[in-house]
């Protein structure tokens, strides 16, 4: 029985004895063995299914065996059902690249000028405009200081100073600003207090670059967890240059006039007389 079942699957595979010349050899081969072999199971009891089977293996080695076999769908309803997917992805991508660039261009959104103006203000500076080349604004060194606060971070500054902020939105590189909440004005003579800003100080600065800031390693991870992440960082920056500080009086530059000196002569001579 393992025998007969053996050339019931041999009989199946078609493509052995295809009429292609490359396979014509091992038909030839086989050929004796079967008819040897239908011989001597003549006399054992088959049924007329089997005997089909065996003459047709012997005497028509062209034949082509086709065994219907019934699958859920057509081979060009696949193909066809392939294509509208691949037409679907293709569509649910563009879908996705589109709200993507919807997002995208939601954050991007345009401010008006009243809206940059009032954003401005809450972080604590005003754009004044674009600094000319015929513009001198950057002054000697004057003895007085400003205590300004720009979002949420606090400086001490004078003229000529730089000093790095968090990333400026609505401003440009060598735009004129003015720092308006001035928490504390100093000079030789005097010191102003705000509570909490003194209205009337402004100290004036010119963008000079937005920058990055040093990278930081962010490194987590949690024991016994096999959970390890390493990752970078780098905060946007704004360099500002300190010009002017008003709201206050500066001492005047003139040095102080130097007594005068008597010549060593005179003095001798008054020396010896006494």
């Amino acid at each position: 029985m393992a025998t007969k079942r053996c050339f019931q699957t041999l009989a199946r595979q078609s493509s052995i004895f295809s009429p292609n010349p490359s396979l014509q050899y091992l038909h030839r081969t086989l050929k004796p063995h079967l008819q040897t072999l239908t011989l001597t199971l003549a006399s054992t009891s088959q049924t007329p299914k089997d005997d089909h089977i065996w003459h047709s293996l012997i005497l028509s080695p062209n034949t082509h065996f086709a065994f219907a076999r019934s699958f859920s769908s057509n081979r060009g309803n696949d193909t066809a059902s392939d294509e509208d997917d691949g037409v679907g992805d293709s569509e649910d991508e563009d879908g996705e690249i589109s709200d993507g660039e919807e997002v995208l261009t939601a954050n991007r959104r345009e401010y008006s000028v009243e809206e940059k103006e009032t954003e401005a203000a809450a972080i604590g500076y005003k754009v004044i405009g674009q600094l000319e080349r015929a513009e001198r604004v950057f002054k000697d060194y004057e003895p007085v200081f400003a205590v300004i606060q720009i979002g949420s971070h606090q400086f001490k500054v004078s003229n000529g100073d730089c000093v790095y902020t968090e990333r400026l939105k609505f401003c440009e590189v060598n735009d004129k600003l003015i720092l308006n909440r001035v928490l504390m004005l100093g000079s030789k003579t005097q010191t102003m207090i705000g509570r909490p800003i003194l209205p009337e100080a402004a100290v004036h600065a010119v963008v000079e670059e937005h920058a990055l800031d040093a990278k930081v390693i962010i490194f987590k991870k949690k024991r016994r967890k096999n959970y390890r992440r390493t990752k970078g960082h780098r905060q946007e920056l704004t360099k500002l240059r300190i010009t002017d500080i008003q709201g206050i009086e500066k001492p005047d530059k003139t040095a102080p006039a130097k007594p005068e000196k008597s010549p060593p002569g005179k003095t001798e001579k008054a020396s010896v007389k006494k």
